[in-house]
């Protein structure tokens, strides 16, 4: 059995248990601690904070610069559509069934097998540099931000963020932004010439969201978006309302920065406007770059993805790619093909080893 044969069959054992073993977002513990035993079973020294885990190749030489590969061990909580049990790894038909086998259990566990074939390596060009982030599915504060916000990794050159593309190359992906408006106006009753509506005043905003286009448009992600997702006011049917909230959710892509796309909402809306935060980032990666052209080299396209990943808290180019199917995420009965496992580590393989082998 070859060394990319053995890490596949690890990989596919790994991907069980931690189907087998809850991990939704900010309960990550039990799974963090099955990838520490991972690392430990290897002799991989590895690192963690929380349920983040991070380690590096062997030779690691910080005059080199860094490639990332980067997945998440969090899930989302089973839909009530499921008819497995979404805790019971379940093979049948080629097929690996359980909660987070798609997204991204088999993404993390290729990519694991991929730094583990070239942890020993001494040829590399570059640092490999392995991180099982927490928190990702709701882009929570502790997560793979928490290891950039306090210098836990080095620098990094550039990433592959794991997450289900069929193993395409998601060569940019939308930033994410989430405005809460509040229309303000003065309350009154409402059978008489009293008051000024909020509601009426919040329309004429979210009219203007709803018509208004941003003029540059991104040659892979195309027209940036804004939806108007939640409203509220009013208290009884007698009184005009004199406030009225409502939500923006903006998927903002790499020509405007969230400053830009917030600084144009509050100078054409009359309602204030506040963001939730700025940090989940357009981002993308040159068609030019090494590890892109070492994927349409071996027959992978290329597009844009609309969904946000680790990806938004990267400052460093970045390659969104991974085994399985984006419409299995978050479905019932998810689940991936033994077989994108085994091809999702070759490509790996094949196009890490097109940029980091030294030549």
């Amino acid at each position: 059995m070859t060394l990319q044969q053995q890490l596949t069959q690890d990989a596919i054992v790994l991907l069980k248990q931690l189907i087998a073993t809850q991990s939704f977002s900010r309960e990550e513990q039990q799974t963090g601690d099955i990838l520490e035993e991972f690392f430990r079973e290897r002799n991989i020294p590895f690192r963690r904070k929380i349920n983040n885990l991070w380690a590096r190749n062997q030779h690691f030489n910080p005059a080199l610069p860094t490639v990332l590969l980067n997945s998440h061990h969090d899930t989302v909580k089973p839909n009530p559509s499921w008819t497995l049990n979404p805790f019971e790894p379940l093979v049948k038909d080629g097929k690996l069934f359980g909660l987070g086998s798609n997204d991204a259990g088999g993404c993390l566990v290729s990519l694991l097998a991929t730094f583990c074939y070239f942890y020993h390596r001494s040829d590399l060009s570059f640092n490999v540099l392995f991180v099982a982030s927490a928190e990702e599915e709701i882009s929570g504060v502790n997560g793979l931000e928490l290891l950039l916000k306090e210098n836990d990794l080095p620098e990094i050159s550039f990433a592959i963020v794991g997450e289900p593309t069929e193993m395409h190359l998601a060569i940019a992906e939308k930033g994410l932004m989430v405005v809460d408006c509040t229309a303000h106006g003065k309350a009154g009753h409402a059978a008489r010439e009293e008051g000024d509506n909020a509601i009426y005043k919040a329309l004429r905003d979210i009219a203007w969201i709803q018509q208004y286009e941003f003029p540059k448009v991104s040659p892979v992600l195309g027209k940036m978006k804004m939806s108007v997702t939640i409203i509220n006011a009013g208290k009884q049917h007698n009184v005009v309302p004199d406030t009225c909230t409502f939500t923006i959710d903006c998927r903002v892509t790499e020509q405007y920065s969230l400053e830009e796309t917030l600084d144009t909402i509050r100078q054409n809306i009359s309602s204030e406007a506040d963001a939730r935060s700025i940090r989940l980032k357009p981002s993308s990666i040159p068609l030019e770059h090494p590890i892109v052209k070492a994927g349409i080299k071996l027959g992978r396209t290329t597009y844009g993805s609309p969904t946000t990943s680790d990806q938004a808290v990267l400052d460093c180019q970045s390659l969104k790619l991974g085994p399985g199917h984006s419409g299995r995420s978050h479905t019932a009965d998810e689940f991936i093909y033994l077989s994108e496992i085994e091809e999702g580590i070759d490509l790996y393989i094949k196009m890490l080893g097109e940029v980091i082998i030294s030549k």
